[in-house]
């Protein structure tokens, strides 16, 4: 029997138009210690956005009005607030575009709450490292050109500036720190950034990889710091120096 108090269950905001699905996700959520707000569209969860603390989205593709990908750039514009993208359908394309728009899993419809249920649990594991210091007794921060990674908050920097990063993006920049100047094939990137379950198909990475070029190369059109190797995969270039004064490069 749980003992956690209302407030300290996870709450969970499913924003979906179909009725029955707002229903029994709320109930059988509810039943696995979660607390459970919904919206029935993108104007209901506007609306409210600002009076809810929300641990997790899951987030309807297609509704009528305002769409689950314009949601997610919403959101994304100014919260990392992890995000689960339902598809109608099973399409990589799906998949795909809602991960380049920031969504850090998804789930096809028809879907069995089981597996929803899995999938929440393991985004907010993921996310949830974010206020624990990774790598004790490592460094805690590491440089890389202009950018300086602190481990312990798990924040990117940029002269001063923080860079907004996904779970996705981090675990990928982590792997990339890692292994800098190797060439890494994209079953390798998968294992290491938190496994396959965390990103469930391969051309995932590309997406993460082109989200993060976003964030870190200077000219994107002809990156520098994350290389395409042919037929390989990809290799981060750049020279990597730890706090505790050790290099990479």
């Amino acid at each position: 029997m749980s003992t956690a108090t209302e407030a300290q269950k996870p709450h969970i905001l499913v924003v979906d138009d179909d009725q029955e699905i707002r229903s029994l996700l709320s109930k059988f959520l509810g039943k696995h210690d979660f607390r459970v707000t919904i919206a029935k569209d993108g104007r209901d969860m506007r609306e409210h956005w600002n009076d809810w603390k929300i641990d997790l989205i899951v987030l309807d593709l297609m509704m009528p009005g305002e769409d689950g990908l314009s949601l997610c750039r919403w959101v994304r514009g100014g919260s990392d607030v992890p995000i689960i993208m339902l598809t109608a359908m099973g399409e990589d394309v799906d998949r795909i575009i809602g991960l380049e728009v920031g969504a850090d899993d998804y789930i096809a419809k028809p879907f069995n709450p089981r597996e929803l249920l899995a999938r929440i649990k393991a985004v907010l594991r993921r996310s949830a490292s974010a206020a624990v210091p990774v790598g004790a007794g490592k460094e805690e921060t590491v440089r890389f050109g202009e950018f300086v990674l602190d481990i312990g908050t798990r924040t990117l920097k940029k002269a001063g500036a923080d860079i907004p990063l996904t779970t996705g993006e981090y675990d990928l920049l982590v792997a990339f720190i890692e292994h800098p100047k190797r060439v890494l094939n994209r079953d390798q990137l998968l294992d290491m950034a938190r496994g396959r379950a965390a990103i469930p198909f391969d051309r995932a990475i590309d997406v993460q990889v082109g989200r993060l070029r976003k964030k870190i190369e200077p000219d994107i059109k002809n990156p520098a710091v994350i290389k395409t190797v042919r037929g390989g995969g990809y290799m981060f270039t750049a020279d990597v120096t730890r706090s505790g004064g050790a290099s990479h490069g």
